[in-house]
């Protein structure tokens, strides 16, 4: 056998060996952030597929994908009636990925404040793990341009989540991730009572129940440019007294 012949069925084993890979966007008017964001999450990981979750967005941004999706066959858009929450959303695309027999689903922010040029590295680090998270708060991660007050917030809402959730992630809180789907789908999605911002230690803590393995990637969070931020008082608040209670049960040990 040739050298070259046996390097291309070498190449074409490995192709064939790769895990299925999901990519999830949740977005509500994110047409300013979702061409280029497509463009450079397939740069990336071109073996990768995407779904987009849409509420609704009164701006274009489902109908662009739809119109995208008819020439890019990796891109998929799932349109929901209205904003239901980013929880029901991230929860919707992961049941997603089990229905379709996916390996990884790799969650994102569609406002580029999670950048896809860290995807390689959470993807690699899935090798290791159940759980690989894109962290702030690890050797190496970090966050651009945040005032004092925000950072002081940040790692506030972080203790708290690990000391009542019994968490060893240093970043519980953000949202770019990497799910083995097998361990999902031991996950009982009904019994999930975050539908906001808590949803992210939620999980986790679920997950940890169930025995996932968890490591982190350093990334550098940036704001968002272009766009509205979607962070609302009102949300913050009661994804800390779900986490209150969610601690109760953890430290009962119900």
């Amino acid at each position: 056998m040739s050298a070259t012949l046996s390097a291309e069925i070498s190449s074409r084993v490995t192709e064939r060996a790769a895990p299925r890979t999901l990519v999830t966007v949740a977005t509500y008017n994110e047409i300013d952030n979702l061409p280029d964001l497509v463009a450079a999450v397939f740069e990336v990981a071109p073996q990768a597929e995407i779904l987009v979750i849409d509420d609704n967005s009164p701006d274009g941004t489902g109908r662009w994908c739809d119109r995208r999706a008819e020439d890019e066959p990796r891109l998929q858009c799932l349109h929901r009636q209205g904003k239901l929450g980013l929880g029901t959303a991230t929860i919707a695309g992961m049941q997603y990925a089990i229905e379709q027999g996916y390996d990884y689903v790799l969650n994102m922010d569609a406002d580029f404040s999670h950048h896809p040029r860290y995807i390689p590295a959470i993807l690699d680090a899935m090798n290791r793990a159940d759980v690989s998270i894109g962290s702030r708060y690890c050797p190496g991660g970090g966050v651009k341009d945040w005032p004092l007050a925000r950072r002081l917030m940040s790692w506030a809402v972080n203790t708290y989540a690990r000391l009542l959730l019994g968490l060893a992630p240093r970043d519980t809180s953000g949202a770019f991730r990497c799910y083995r789907v097998s361990l999902l789908d031991r996950l009982d999605f009904a019994a999930i009572q975050s539908r906001g911002y808590s949803f992210q230690e939620e999980i986790l803590w679920r997950l940890k129940r169930v025995g996932a393995r968890m490591v982190e990637t350093p990334i550098v969070f940036a704001d968002r440019e272009r766009g509205q931020s979607k962070i609302n008082r009102h949300e913050a608040l009661a994804a800390l007294q779900i986490i209150f209670r969610l601690g109760l049960t953890n430290w009962l040990g119900l």
